[in-house]
């Protein structure tokens, strides 16, 4: 049975401007409401965004059925509401043992003084460990072998993205009294001004949110009075959004019909990129609300932070073997793999890195599966992955 599903093609030419701007064409993309019978996978839609309960991953386990579920959440992210929760989706011991790895390294950069800025909220009023991918997996090679080896995960990035992605981490606190941002659409074109944006053709526009998925992990339980994310769900079908979100009208319009989903300890959400949001208030005064923020971007795009991909394989292939041995499935292992390494071979050299047998030399990724499947030593993978890196290197100048 296929498990493609034909949509038709809406996708426009030239340029957006604020002319094109309409307010009541928005209202009417986003007052659409969701319809629990149009995702048989789903458990219920609460204040119009899909909620998808833990037993989702039994379901998933037979190829065809896991192919048919990502059809479904590619639809709900593309022309559905735009915005997914997956119920107890990571393990409260796996989340409880990275909280305590996340305070460490904020008490470590508070103590040395560091500054950290952020994005769409003030600077200072929260807590932001960024590349907190790579901090993990030096600081705790094990714990970000079973965070990463989280199947919801894979599940909701494979069926937005396709293999071979990248996962960057930024770990976001908002503390007590901790302000709402402003609505806002996510990277890339949602990281500029309202002139930048307009620059770029409509087909950018429609393009640039199919390169990334945004996400994010509760660490905490977040009822309501925490201030946990605020979305408008079907908002990233409107196609000048990017250049509408910075319209004081549209931001209005969002304080007055955004959702706002209470969420436990372990739940993820995703949501595509050019879907209205905010974080919201942190009314509490004793609750520091921490969630693990990731992005995950397209083999075809790149990321927003730089990852030592190369560091971060040598810091956890220890724990990957030790897992492997002890029966880990080799969905958990690919999983570490995939959010551990870089799994495009380009850019390269190709005089020193020669593509043999195929279109393209072995990425990084496919280099730490030959070590796995073959039982190399640490050493003989660190010696592997610099020669690799050697040879990826310009030899211009």
């Amino acid at each position: 049975m296929s498990t493609f599903e034909r949509r038709p093609a809406a996708v426009a030419t030239g340029w957006y401007g604020t002319e094109d701007c309409d307010l009541e064409a928005f209202r009417a993309v986003v007052e659409e409401p969701t319809r629990l019978a149009d995702y048989p996978h789903a458990d219920a839609v609460v204040e119009n965004v899909l909620v998808y309960g833990p037993g989702l991953v039994d379901h998933v386990r037979a190829a065809q059925r896991r192919r048919a579920v990502q059809v479904e959440i590619a639809a709900a992210l593309l022309d559905g509401p735009g915005v997914v929760v997956f119920k107890h989706a990571f393990e409260d011991h796996v989340v409880d043992a990275a909280t305590r790895a996340f305070d460490r390294l904020i008490a470590d950069q508070n103590a040395s003084g560091a500054v950290t800025g952020d994005h769409f909220a003030e600077a200072g009023a929260n807590d932001r460990v960024w590349g907190a991918l790579d901090k993990l997996a030096q600081a705790a090679p094990d714990l970000f072998v079973s965070y990463y080896a989280n199947d919801v995960l894979a599940l909701a990035s494979e069926a937005w993205l396709g293999p071979n992605y990248q996962v960057t981490s930024q770990v976001n606190v908002v503390n007590p009294g901790g302000q709402a941002q402003v609505a806002h659409r996510d990277y890339h074109l949602g990281f500029m001004d309202r002139a930048q944006a307009e620059a770029y053709p409509a087909l950018v526009h429609a393009l640039s949110p199919t390169l990334t998925l945004q996400g994010a992990v509760a660490h905490v339980d977040m009822p309501i009075e925490t201030g946990p994310t605020l979305y408008l769900p079907h908002s990233q079908k409107y196609g000048p959004g990017y250049v509408a979100y910075h319209d004081p009208a549209f931001r209005e319009y969002f304080e007055g019909h955004h959702t706002q989903l209470p969420l436990d300890k372990g739940d993820a959400v995703f949501f595509n990129p050019a879907l209205f949001h905010g974080a919201g208030t942190n009314k509490t005064t004793d609750v520091r609300r921490m969630a693990n923020l990731l992005q995950v971007s397209s083999a075809f795009g790149r990321a927003m932070e730089s990852v030592d991909s190369t560091s971060i394989c040598r810091a956890v292939f220890p724990a990957l073997r030790s897992r492997k041995a002890q029966g880990a499935s080799d969905r958990e292992i690919d999983n570490v793999v995939t959010a551990a390494a870089e799994g495009y071979p380009f850019p390269t050299n190709l005089d020193l890195d020669r593509p043999v047998g195929s279109l393209a030399p072995p990425s990084q990724a496919d280099l730490v599966r030959q070590a796995l499947a073959e039982g190399w030593e640490p050493t003989g993978l660190s010696q592997a992955l610099d020669a690799q890196q050697g040879r990826r290197r310009s030899q211009v100048g």
